[in-house]
């Protein structure tokens, strides 16, 4: 959601911060860090580089799902210590919680990490966000897409999911002219997977606002994007290296790439994508000696001599 509703995000849990350009760095920190990947691979985090209020720093941003009120504080410094090493930039940490348990008193935001004669102990700060500390009778009214889907992994007290999804799908029909594919197809996802009322009710209530648009036809788009990119792609790499191999190649490259987009917004799961992309790859894998032959083919050598006449790659 982060990813789809950076400057919303930023908006609504720190209002006085001042946020420029972004850009998410997570593949950069994982490829840096090979080695940790093993420990890394039940962790949900992102890390983008930020312009804030005129200066460029580093963002860490632990997502935590469990409900046992964890101190990830020695992970949280310790994200920030490879963060800083990647970019040698000043690093911001954020950790969000996301269940559903009700804090009795707040978790540390703070870590230990050195002492002085002078100054004492030395502590590392970040900041703490407890999505369910929110109402969700407060977030579905206001206007960000980003929080009426929060209402949903909010504190609902005396708010029905029913009513909370009817919200989000009036709003998504009243600025369908205004939304991006993405934000659609995110919404529409999040429903499915934080909605506690039946599949029927959650049509029935479709049919209420008129909705004109589902995330089957917006998955549709992605998938055609992939495919027509694969094809310009194709085309371009046909003129030079044969059309058979640009067409086919890129047609796979482009979906390839079309799935990878869809894991960067949340819409698959890092094992989906793998699973998906797989069989792709294996697929260029074996056209390396189909491509070969049907070069030969696509090749025509004049015998002529003349300096006019050079050697040809287009049939």
């Amino acid at each position: 959601m982060i990813t789809c509703f950076t400057r919303a995000f930023f908006a609504h849990y720190f209002p006085d911060i001042v946020v420029g350009k972004y850009t998410f760095i997570d593949k950069e920190f994982i490829s840096k860090y090979e080695a940790l990947k093993e420990s890394l691979k039940d962790d949900l985090f992102l890390i983008m580089e930020i312009e804030v209020s005129g200066v460029t720093q580093d963002v860490v941003i632990q997502i935590e799902h469990k409900s046992n009120r964890e101190n990830v504080s020695e992970r949280i410094y310790e994200y920030l210590c490879y963060a800083w090493l990647l970019r040698r930039k000043p690093v911001w940490s954020i950790v969000i919680y996301t269940d559903k348990a009700i804090w009795r008193k707040p978790i540390p935001d703070t870590f230990w990490y050195a002492f002085s004669s002078k100054n004492k102990k030395q502590y590392c700060h970040f900041d703490v966000i407890k999505v369910n500390s929110e109402k969700s009778g407060d977030l579905i009214k206001k206007h960000s897409l980003m929080c009426r889907l929060l209402a949903l992994k909010a504190n609902d007290r005396g708010v029905g999911s029913k009513a909370l999804i009817y919200e989000i799908y009036k709003y998504l029909e009243d600025m369908k002219n205004e939304l991006t594919n993405d934000e659609k197809l995110l919404a529409e996802q999040w429903v499915q997977a934080y909605k506690k009322v039946p599949k029927k009710t959650v049509e029935k209530i479709k049919q209420e606002v008129n909705m004109s648009f589902s995330a089957t036809t917006i998955t549709e788009h992605y998938v055609n994007v992939g495919w027509n990119k694969g094809k310009i792609e194709g085309k371009i790499e046909g003129e030079i290296e044969g059309e058979i191999k640009g067409k086919i190649k890129g047609k796979i490259e482009g979906k390839i790439e079309n799935l990878e987009e869809l894991y960067r917004f949340s819409f698959l799961s890092k094992e989906q994508m793998e699973k998906m992309i797989e069989p792709l790859k294996e697929q260029l894998q074996n056209l390396q000696s189909a491509e070969k032959s049907a070069l030969e083919g696509l090749i025509q050598i004049p015998c002529s001599s003349n300096s006019a006449n050079e050697p040809s790659l287009t049939p």
